[in-house]
């Protein structure tokens, strides 16, 4: 049924627009396509119904499917948003005469902070890659600039050179929808790349390929390659408990904020385009603070 699904116009046309007037990336858009073809699949097994003659009662019945599986209520606000927006597309396209999803409550988000780890915890990791190697010196030069400009992993696999100004210690990063923003890195990290970058032209084999971190098969390194090489060094210094690809992000922004940087300054380093998005960081300063006092307060 997918496949036949698949086939249709309509949904090819909608996925589209995602990429050409939207301009939002190939991951968003794959993520929107697995929600739409979940739903469509669904609603034609259990009610036999298309897009063009889904009610209400379907969706509510679908939302009630979804919690049953024991999903978090932001993965299901996720699939809602998507199917919103592929209906109101069909609206727009007269393909239906209204959205059967406008109305439609979504799921309280359960309160979860981003996990973060300590400065100190940071350092180790920072210092665990084996420098003796390229593979070392270019692991260092990437986990130095995560932590020192907080971007996104998929932000640094998609650097290429004329994105970074070693002279003025700046790297132009493209995030989510395309947007483009400019964020300085330190000296440690300038370091690092530097010493990255003369092992990396020492070899020509990598002379031709654009991005600007590079893996062992001639190739720039893949988003799943630089995680996998985080993990290697979480589990390396024992510090492979919940975390996740955003750690050093997550770090990034609270030692920011616990070291007094003023929120807004931390949402225009994130690129983050809503600061109510920013401010779950200082909920996670608080929370340090917090800690802080009980532990070392005399009457904590």
């Amino acid at each position: 049924m997918k496949n036949n699904l698949k086939k249709d116009k309509k949904v090819i046309s909608f996925l589209n627009s995602l990429l050409f007037e939207k301009n939002l990336s190939r991951h968003t858009i794959s993520a929107y396509e697995s929600d739409l073809y979940q739903f469509l699949n669904w609603s034609i097994k259990n009610h036999g119904v298309s897009y063009k003659t889904i009610k209400k009662v379907h969706l509510n019945n679908f939302i009630k499917y979804l919690s049953s599986l024991n999903l978090k209520s932001s993965t299901i606000n996720r699939k809602i948003s998507s199917l919103k927006a592929f209906f109101l597309y069909l609206v727009k396209k007269k393909i239906i005469s209204q959205n059967p999803l406008t109305d439609q409550l979504l799921p309280k988000m359960e309160a979860s902070l981003p996990k973060s780890i300590s400065e100190q915890e940071v350092d180790q990791l920072l210092n665990s890659p084996d420098l003796s190697s390229f593979t070392g010196l270019r692991d260092k030069a990437m986990l130095e600039l995560l932590y020192a400009t907080g971007i996104r992993i998929s932000e640094l696999v998609n650097i290429e050179f004329p994105d970074i100004d070693m002279d003025r210690m700046v790297i132009k990063v493209f995030g989510k929808g395309s947007k483009e923003r400019l964020v300085p890195f330190n000296e440690t990290a300038h370091s690092s790349l530097v010493f990255y970058l003369q092992e990396r032209q020492n070899n020509k084999k990598f002379s031709a390929i654009k991005k600007f971190f590079v893996n062992g098969r001639d190739a720039g390194i893949t988003r799943q390659g630089l995680w996998h090489r985080i993990k290697f060094y979480l589990k390396k210094i024992d510090l492979s408990y919940d975390v996740s690809p955003h750690t050093l992000r997550h770090a990034f922004a609270t030692h920011l904020l616990n070291r007094g940087a003023d929120l807004r300054s931390v949402q225009i380093l994130l690129g983050h385009s809503d600061l109510s998005t920013t401010q779950i960081y200082t909920h996670i300063a608080k929370q340090r603070l917090g800690e802080l006092i009980k532990k070392h307060h005399p009457r904590g």
